[in-house]
């Protein structure tokens, strides 16, 4: 199941997702991933999560994307978490291209035993319905 955490700019979601990255490497057995749009979260972060800015690697669009998660998945198998802050800056508004890219998440995260949590910046009635049937809202 992926996780998500909604809401408008200010209502606290990266922070929100900072507590559950750091929350997460004191339970996890393996590693933690935090991926950012840019370099902002590196004194928020626990220094034992991998934080890497989706920037630095030219990742732009769902699709690219979902390529850089499948590829940081297909070089580590220790990976139990990832979160994605800033995921509509990544990707775009386009909520059916989420609703699409979050579906090919959710079976991702089924393949490679990994739980992922993504922060959208919108209103819950803006999502497409289908994107609860495989995703869980968190706040």
């Amino acid at each position: 199941m992926v996780s998500l955490i909604i809401g408008h700019k200010g209502s606290g979601k990266t922070k929100l997702l900072v507590e559950k990255v750091n929350a997460a490497i004191e339970k996890s057995n393996g590693n933690v991933i935090c991926v950012e749009k840019e370099t902002k979260l590196t004194y928020d972060v626990n220094y034992r999560a991998r934080l890497v800015a989706a920037d630095s690697y030219s990742v732009q669009g769902f699709s690219a994307l979902y390529g850089f998660l499948s590829g940081l998945c297909a070089s580590d198998h220790d990976i139990t978490d990832i979160f994605v802050d800033a995921t509509l800056r990544i990707g775009s508004r386009d909520f059916e291209e989420l609703a699409d890219f979050l579906e090919k998440v959710d079976a991702l995260g089924k393949l490679s035993d990994t739980k992922f949590t993504f922060t959208i910046s919108t209103d819950k009635a803006d999502l497409p319905e289908r994107v609860f049937t495989f995703c869980e809202q968190i706040n």
